[in-house]
C-alpha cells in the first residue's frame, strides 16, 4: 500500500493512525493492515530522547521498565531488513504534532546500553541505528528548538528533586547526540541543567554572590555553563557544568582563566545530598 505524505508534512495522531491503520498509542507502532510500523520519536514526552548523529537516529526499543528484549515489535524493527515491513518515522517537537521524516532503513547493528529509569533502576534498552532512506533527515527550525526546550523545563520541574538526581548521575556517556537545524544544534539534557542549579543553591560558583536577580517563577536566575565546551567535545554531565551569574558567565568565555576553571570543576565532583 503506498503511503501518501511527504517530508516534513505535519499530522495529528488522528490521521496518523487512519493513513496507516495502526494504533492510536506508543511509539512502535505495528499494522498489519498497511505491512508497515511507525515510529514516533516524542521529544517533548519522552524522559529517555531518542539520539541524533548527524543524520543518524539511534532510537530507543520498546519497554518502559525493566530490560527490553528483542521481542515484539523491537524484533519486528530488528528484522525490517528482510521482514518485508516498511518502517516510517515520526517526531515530535509539540505535542499532539507529528512530523513525517520519512522511511527508515535500519543496519542491522542494534546494541544494548544501560539506563536508569526514573525511579532510579537500572536497565538494559535496546538502540537501533536508523538513517532515512533518500539520506537527508528534514532540517529543523532552531525556534522550534527552543520552544521544545522551554516545554521539557517545565516537564522536569514537575519531577521531585529525587528523580531529578537519579537521571542527572546517571548520565555517564561522554559523546554528545546533535541533529540538523538550521545551524548545528548539540542535544542538551534538562535533568542536567535543573541538577546544577539547584546544586548551586542560588549562588554563582564562581564568584560566590547571590543570583543577581529571581525570575518570573521565583527561582535565582543563574546560567549553566560547561566548563569543556560541548563544542569542543565536553561531556553534558553533572561533573562538567556549573551555575553562574551572566557577568561570570562571559568572564568564563571571554578569559578561560585556568584558576577559574579548577575551580568549577572541583565544584562540579560534588553531588547532591537528598
Amino acid at each position: 500500500m503506498e503511503i501518501k505524505l511527504n517530508k516534513g508534512d505535519v499530522i495529528n495522531n488522528e490521521e496518523l493512525t487512519q493513513i496507516f491503520k495502526c494504533s492510536t498509542q506508543g511509539g512502535m507502532r505495528r499494522s498489519h493492515k498497511t505491512n508497515t510500523l511507525v515510529l514516533v520519536s516524542n521529544h517533548v514526552k519522552s524522559i529517555y530522547s531518542d539520539k541524533w548523529f548527524d543524520k543518524e537516529l539511534h532510537y530507543t526499543g520498546m519497554g518502559s521498565t525493566g530490560d527490553q528484549t528483542l521481542g515484539s515489535q523491537n524484533k519486528t524493527l530488528h528484522e525490517s531488513n528482510f521482514n518485508g515491513v516498511e518502517v516510517h518515522l515520526f517526531e515530535v517537537f509539540e505535542l499532539r504534532e507529528y512530523t513525517y521524516q520519512g522511511i527508515v532503513i535500519y543496519n542491522g547493528k542494534g546494541y544494548q546500553e544501560k539506563q536508569t529509569d526514573i525511579d532510579g533502576n537500572e536497565r538494559k534498552v535496546w538502540m537501533f541505528p536508523l538513517k532515512l532512506k533518500d539520506g537527508k533527515p528534514i532540517s529543523v527550525n532552531d525556534e522550534i528548538i527552543k520552544k521544545l526546550q522551554e516545554t521539557k523545563q517545565k516537564s522536569f520541574r514537575k519531577l521531585n528533586w529525587k528523580q531529578i538526581k537519579r537521571l542527572a548521575e546517571s548520565k555517564k556517556e561522554k559523546s554528545q547526540s546533535y541533529r540538523l537545524t538550521e545551524t548545528k544544534s548539540i542535544e542538551r539534557d534538562e535533568y542536567i541543567k535543573l541538577y546544577a542549579l539547584e546544586r548551586a543553591s542560588g549562588n554563582c560558583q564562581l564568584c560566590e554572590k547571590p543570583a543577581p536577580f529571581l525570575k518570573k517563577d521565583g527561582n535565582p536566575y543563574l546560567e549553566v555553563h560547561h566548563i569543556d565546551y560541548l563544542a569542543n567535545k565536553g561531556s553534558d554531565t553533572i561533573d562538567n557544568v556549573a551555575a553562574l551569574c551572566p557577568n561570570c558567565h562571559r568572564k568564563m568565555h571571554s578569559l578561560e582563566l585556568q584558576r577559574d576553571i579548577d575551580k568549577l570543576k572541583k565544584l562540579a565532583l560534588e553531588k547532591l545530598e537528598y
